[in-house]
């Protein structure tokens, strides 16, 4: 019989117990900064509804959707023709569902159905796996985890400047230097407006959104492949070309560009008060106005924002955005929301390269007890559930053997201390503690040990 050597789908990882240690550092750590903004947690299906999923993040987007084939046999019933043998086509044909995107569209679903039971505004967070059938690569997995937080039920841009703040204090619990940047949807419709291209908003958006990854000259190249005119790109080269000292010197920019746009000039005046209260709350969080800063997803209508580290080789790490009208695609209008996403796979890179990980979260388990068999065996159990009882993490070795098999156990999991119960502490109603550290060893009751090791 031939063994199957076994593997995993590409872009999906197994988990080790350290590297799963240090993720839970990432989830607990965003965690408390979301419980402490009184944001509430939900949690949604893995696989939605095509119908739910299709549409709502632009044509790679839906490229980039897994699709689940229908149970059975997926083709009784099901006519198909030459038109029919195209990707998107064929899985409207013989798939009803697909694993989930990203966590907003299924957050909108979830709004729509349970309206009635929520409260509004109503702030969320959600921490779960998404899945993208894109090229693996570095930072960049077919299945990873995303951290979100939205404020839902609310156009006032306080949500924008909340957003500002939680991220602030995410990347400094993380010790992370970043820059946040900045910009809005409105803006760069009034880009589009102004160089005579309203109707291609979408267009424009799709292909600035790459500017960082295929430079200005092949984006020109994908705009005029999507019908934008020459004349018109020409009148873009002032946006590539935008700079500033700062953001006051940049609002003024923007001022002059889109004087021509009514939309424009909302964007700016957007952008202007979620800076003023970033200025007012006295956060110190490098906010930069990037305006060719588009993030591709479709349902943005607001302000958008990205973050990068400054120290490591990275993408981004963290975006997100305003969106108007994303609920209304499921039949509830006029619901406003606003969100950002931490990509937990990201922050793990470049804590890992900038070697940010506290020490102490790799030695979860405190103590051992050295088990020496027989009547030392029930006495070290005793220490064993006061320590467990006192809340320290702790565990005995489950056999009597040679005691440097047990030391050696002790030292592969780095556990720090080793407590002996032998017939000497037995007799002294006492333990030994050995730091396995410094080599130090004290005979204590067990009381005086749960103090120490508390």
């Amino acid at each position: 019989m031939n063994i199957v050597k076994p593997s995993i789908p590409k872009g999906t990882r197994d988990f080790t117990p350290t590297e799963m240690m240090r993720r839970n550092y990432i989830f607990d750590t965003i965690r408390s900064v979301f419980h402490k903004h009184a944001c509430l947690p939900i949690e949604t299906p893995s696989m939605e509804n095509l119908s739910t999923l299709m549409g709502k993040y632009g044509e790679e987007g839906d490229r980039l959707l897994f699709k689940i084939l229908n149970s059975g046999d997926f083709t009784q019933g099901v006519d198909f023709n030459e038109s029919d043998m195209t990707p998107n086509r064929l899985a409207t044909k013989i798939c009803e569902k697909g694993l989930r995107y990203d966590l907003t569209v299924p957050f909108a679903r979830f709004v729509v159905q349970h309206q009635n039971e929520l409260t509004f505004p109503f702030k969320r967070y959600q921490m779960q796996p998404v899945w993208r059938a894109d090229r693996p690569q570095k930072g960049r997995y077919r299945e990873f985890y995303q951290c979100d937080v939205d404020i839902i039920g609310s156009t006032s841009l306080l949500n924008e400047a909340e957003l500002v703040e939680i991220t602030d204090e995410v990347f400094g619990k993380f010790g992370i230097a970043i820059t946040m940047k900045i910009n809005n949807r409105k803006i760069l419709s009034g880009i589009a407006e102004v160089i005579g291209q309203a109707d291609k908003v979408t267009d424009l958006c799709t292909a600035m959104d790459k500017l960082d990854k295929i430079g200005q000259d092949n984006v020109c190249a994908e705009l005029l492949e999507r019908g934008i005119s020459q004349e018109s790109i020409d009148k873009l080269m002032p946006v590539f070309s935008f700079g500033g000292q700062d953001n006051v010197e940049k609002i003024e920019q923007l001022k002059g560009i889109l004087a021509g746009s009514e939309i424009g000039m909302k964007g700016v005046e957007e952008l202007v008060t979620v800076l003023d209260y970033v200025k007012d709350m006295g956060l110190t969080t490098d906010l930069e106005i990037d305006i060719t800063l588009a993030r591709g997803l479709n349902y943005y209508t607001g302000a958008i924002f990205e973050v990068k580290a400054k120290d490591a080789a990275m993408g981004s790490i963290s975006g997100g955005g305003r969106y108007d009208n994303l609920t209304g695609i499921f039949g509830l209008k006029n619901m406003s929301g606003v969100g950002i996403s931490y990509g937990a796979e990201r922050i793990y890179d470049v804590l890992n390269e900038l070697n940010l990980f506290p020490d102490e979260i790799l030695t979860p388990i405190k103590a051992i007890f050295i088990n020496f068999g027989k009547e030392d065996e029930k006495y070290a159990l005793a220490g064993l559930r006061q320590l467990r009882n006192a809340g320290i993490p702790s565990e005995i070795y489950p056999d009597s053997a040679k005691i440097g098999k047990q030391m050696s156990y002790a030292n592969a999991k780095a556990i720090p201390f080793v407590i002996m119960a032998g017939e000497n502490e037995r007799n002294s109603n006492t333990y030994t503690l050995k730091n396995m550290g410094t080599g130090e060893q004290q005979q204590l009751p067990i009381d005086k040990i749960i103090e120490m090791l508390q």
